[in-house]
């Protein structure tokens, strides 16, 4: 999950340690609005049917034992002191662990890499003390941690089936993220406002729960496209205010009601628990399992904040407050063994009378704050698969111009809205709601389990006995909630399921055409020996103008472009082969972003522009990107004698050198008024600033540039062009499974993801190019 706000971004290890503790206060406004909420729900679902409360206490006892046990494993122990600690470039989340697998062991489905991708800074970058770079140490079979994290590699490399199931994992915990993002924001606000119940009769109270509820969450997915920046500032103050509402509560419980529950924090009451109460005690646990939903979110956002920032939140704040508060209900209800049925065992009968509307009142902010980091997150991992090709291209809307961690996506708000509500209406209780949000919780945390294992040994060089003992301690723990979640398949937990299913079919249908259709431009692109032949004006008419073809190859003429020319005959002056592509780590720097290289002579003013973008960053709106690449383009122009940061990629003649440029190169708009005609009378002169002015493109050249002369001229030829115009030539494909191919490849292809193609956004408005700029090129595709 994601964050709502980002003051700050990717802050660095060495902050000070105010600015440490103000991310450590923002961070409870995003991070543990969903985690901080649990305790609304966490008894009522535990007591929902499996369990009854007796009079020994020993269920109460029991299952606070679970509660404490789970919160200082799961999430202390696991996330803080270990998965933390593998961040992506300071990025966390389930797209980080496999960013991190895929270049470490030099895998993974992206179709268009390079070797100038490896070279990039953020791929170099290490800021755990035991990282080290990819065969630093000599490999050995005595050295056991390099030996086991090189054959690890060497594994995974070799076998596709093992890459395949490192791709279907993390889709898979992608898929019920998104699950989550359903489900938290019906149960939260279906728990808060569960208080109403004390203040009217039981007729009433079902009439008013369930439209309330459905009325906050129309509000808060229409609110959504306005963003938060304005009311952000108030998350960390409510959720504050809310920890600290549960904790003296807690701790007015346990004084008032039993000073001695804290012994039930020994291990013994869980097995002395399920020992007494058998299968439907180890059911009961699907309901102890929601203490830590959100506790993925400390891992998510970690690219939001700093580690110590967060952990400072959970350790000193968060932790505490949350055992205060289920020990001062477990006190409670130790003492009241006889509840009205219609109450049930929930949080609000242990709040005393006078107090409950006020708390109410901050539980239901509160449940909207965790709702709303929850909803956001969901919007910022789609946007991660859709910038790796795993899910097809949405509208990504930033509603904030200064925070990047605002984004908003209409298609996703108004899909999720509606699951929402489905799902509040059809299952109307908590009982349902937390079993689905149960098993979709454990399943992205047994993801996360496996990839970490694999992280330990492939990225951190550790001996493989450590991953084992990770895998196999905290796998056993959550092994057996996940067992407890799905045997509750037909009470509520078929929902994530069902709806990961068809999640992980549209995502990997669309994977696997993109792969496909790379594949065939890769077999079918033009040598660039043909385009030699055709001399400097290619055989054709040579127009003003600048001509962008798009492409996804890195390499070589795409077929695209064969068949435009070969049905018109006029080109633009100056051809850019630009490839815009995203890279697996979640930030490219902006001076290493634009790669840019010659295709043929210089006569030939033809380029080819790879710009990279990480799968967290933001794509620029169509004029600063023009404004960029035109930049570049001069800036290699002017170095291009130069053989600093040079590359030689592998193409069809093999001399192909790109060059890592930076867009230091700026130029400035002029605007010159048209000559009056002559004739002109002088009524008319009065009027001649009304006549439209022409735009001419001008480059400032740095005062220590060294031009040459043959530079010079090809930077005026770029300039002319620029002021000429760009057009956006792009190809559209229409693709279709081969005569003899599977019915599976048949309807992948032909149904699944034609269907997906024509219903989603084309690849120009990843640079917002306007429509009136564009030119589609109709191609057929057999893969």
């Amino acid at each position: 999950m994601d964050l709502e706000a980002r003051p700050v971004s990717n802050p660095a290890k060495r902050q000070t340690w105010s600015s440490v503790l103000m991310l450590a206060y923002q961070s409870l406004g995003v991070v543990y609005g969903d985690l901080s909420t649990s305790p609304l729900y966490v008894y009522r679902n535990t007591f929902a049917d499996d369990i009854q409360h007796s009079d020994s206490n020993d269920e109460i006892y029991g299952v606070l034992s679970f509660v404490f046990w789970t919160l200082t494993l799961i999430p202390l122990l696991k996330y803080v002191l270990i998965v933390l600690r593998a961040d992506d470039n300071g990025e966390g989340g389930t797209f980080a662990l496999y960013s991190l697998l895929v270049r470490h062991g030099r895998i993974g489905f992206i179709p268009n890499g390079q070797v100038a991708d490896e070279e990039l800074m953020a791929c170099k970058v290490k800021d755990e003390p035991f990282h080290l770079l990819n065969n630093a140490v000599p490999i050995s079979p005595c050295d056991g941690d390099t030996y086991s994290s090189s054959l690890t590699k060497r594994l995974l490399a070799k076998h596709k089936n093992s890459q395949r199931v490192l791709l279907l994992l993390s889709l898979l915990g992608t898929c019920m993220v998104i699950g989550d993002g359903v489900l938290t924001p019906a149960i939260s606000i279906f728990s808060a406002i569960s208080g109403l119940e004390f203040s009217m009769s039981r007729e009433h109270h079902k009439y008013v729960e369930l439209p309330f509820a459905c009325f906050i969450l129309l509000c808060l997915f229409t609110l959504q496209r306005v963003g938060t920046r304005r009311l952000g500032f108030l998350f960390a103050p409510i959720v504050i205010i809310w920890l600290l509402c549960i904790s003296l509560i807690g701790a007015y419980n346990i004084v008032h009601w039993n000073p001695h529950i804290y012994r039930a924090l020994s291990p013994y009451y869980m097995f002395k628990f399920l020992k007494k109460t058998g299968r439907g005690g180890w059911m009961s646990l699907g309901g102890v399992l929601l203490c830590i939903t959100g506790s993925e979110a400390m891992y998510a956002d970690l690219g939001h904040f700093s580690q110590s920032s967060v952990k400072i939140a959970f350790a000193f704040v968060v932790y505490p407050s949350l055992l205060l508060a289920y020990m001062g209900q477990a006190a409670f209800l130790t003492q009241h063994h006889v509840i009205e049925n219609h109450h049930r065992i929930g949080f609000y009968v242990s709040v005393p009378e006078r107090l409950r509307w006020p708390v109410l009142v901050i539980a239901i902010l509160a449940a909207v704050v965790g709702s709303q980091s929850v909803i956001t997150g969901t919007f910022s991992i789609i946007k991660q698969c859709s910038a790796l090709s795993c899910f097809p291209r949405v509208k990504i809307v930033h509603t904030s111009s200064k925070i990047d961690g605002q984004i908003y996506i209409p298609e996703i708000n108004w899909i999720l809205m509606i699951l929402c509500l489905a799902v509040t209406i059809g299952f109307r209780d908590t009982k349902h709601l937390g079993n689905a949000q149960g098993l979709a919780v454990i399943i992205v945390m047994l993801v996360t389990t496996c990839l970490m294992s694999l992280v330990i040994v492939v990225c951190w060089h550790k001996n493989i006995f450590f991953a084992i003992c990770f895998l196999i301690f905290f796998g056993t723990i959550e092994v057996i909630f996940f067992s407890a979640s799905l045997i509750k398949f037909l009470e509520g937990a078929w929902f994530p399921i069902a709806l990961a299913s068809f999640l992980m079919m549209v995502m990997y249908i669309w994977h696997y055409g993109t792969v496909k259709k790379y594949e065939f431009d890769v077999q079918n692109k033009v040598p660039i020996n043909w385009l030699l032949s055709l001399g400097p004006s290619l055989g054709f008419v040579r127009v003003r103008g600048i001509g962008l073809i798009h492409t996804e190859l890195a390499s070589g003429i795409p077929a695209i472009f064969t068949h435009f020319v070969t049905n018109l005959p006029a080109f633009h002056q100056v051809l850019v082969f630009l490839c815009i592509k995203s890279i697996p780590i979640p930030h490219v720097r902006p001076e290493e972003r634009f790669l840019v290289g010659r295709v043929g002579p210089k006569e030939f003013r033809s380029y080819r522009v790879i710009v990279r973008y990480g799968y967290h960053d933001v794509h620029k709106d169509d004029l600063e990107f023009e404004k960029d690449l035109v930049s570049s383009i001069a800036e290699f122009i002017r170095s291009a004698g130069h053989e600093r940061n040079s590359l030689t990629e592998g193409t069809d003649n093999g001399d192909e050198k790109m060059t890592v440029v930076s867009t230091g190169f700026r130029f400035s708009e002029e605007k010159i008024e048209s000559e009056v005609a002559p004739g002109l009378s002088g009524s008319n002169e009065m009027h001649s600033s009304a006549i439209p002015r022409k735009k001419r493109v001008r480059f400032v050249l740095p005062k220590s540039a060294m031009i040459e002369k043959g530079a010079e001229e090809e930077l005026q030829d770029l300039m002319n062009a620029r002021e000429a115009g760009m057009a956006f030539i792009l190809g559209h494909s229409h693709m279709r499974a081969k005569s003899g191919s599977s019915l599976i490849k048949r309807l992948s292809i032909n149904f699944g993801y034609e269907l997906l193609r024509r219903n989603c956004r084309g690849p120009m408005y990843a640079i917002s190019i306007p429509h009136a700029s564009t030119l589609e090129v109709g191609m057929a595709y057999n893969v």
